[in-house]
């Protein structure tokens, strides 16, 4: 299902068009791409997550990355690759009312993850192949912190959120995933 789902994405500038041909001949090399055991390379899933408006954006403060960011996770075996954002979002916002704003995928980048220790094991430096959708929540939601991944949970005027960002490297990305939803909302 994911594979089809990324052969049949239309890339929407020049990173996207060499990160899909990379992602897709990579998990055509590599059996085991939607596994973490994988240390080069593995399948990731993110969610950009707006409010109903699509004037709010929700992140959270990733303890690994020391910074405001979007949520997600490894796809850990599952191919559905939706699913796997949802999901994410769910458990590291505590918020319920989450739906996709459609089914299509919304960016897909190819990340650098410095190596880093989780949960007391050494990760080695690795790419991450991650597919994006945008989610609608409700901003009325309580949120949750999920201590072992972050420290806070917030929504930030859509305008405003780079700002809150402190990983230089996901600043392109973060702003082409504003850049996209301004356009859907019609500026």
């Amino acid at each position: 299902m994911f594979i089809e789902k990324i052969t049949n994405y239309i890339p929407k500038n020049e990173q996207e068009i060499a990160d899909k041909r990379t992602i897709l001949k990579f998990i055509k090399n590599n059996p085991d791409v939607l596994h973490r055991t994988n240390e080069v390379a593995h399948l990731t899933s993110s969610a950009i997550v707006v409010n109903q408006s699509m004037t709010k954006v929700l992140f959270a403060f990733h303890n690994i990355y020391q910074s405001w960011a979007w949520v997600g996770g490894h796809n850990d075996g599952d191919d559905d690759c939706l699913a796997v954002a949802i999901k994410e979002a769910k458990e590291e916002t505590g918020v319920k009312n989450i739906t996709p704003y459609n089914d299509q995928i919304f960016m897909i980048d190819t990340i650098y993850v410095k190596n880093h220790i989780k949960k007391g094991a050494f990760v080695p430096d690795h790419l991450h192949l991650n597919i994006t959708y945008l989610l609608v929540a409700d901003e009325n939601d309580p949120l949750f912190i999920k201590k072992d991944e972050n420290s806070g949970v917030k929504w930030f005027d859509i305008e405003d959120v780079i700002a809150q960002v402190s990983e230089p490297r996901m600043y392109a990305v973060y702003t082409k995933a504003i850049e996209r939803i301004k356009t859907i909302r019609g500026f």
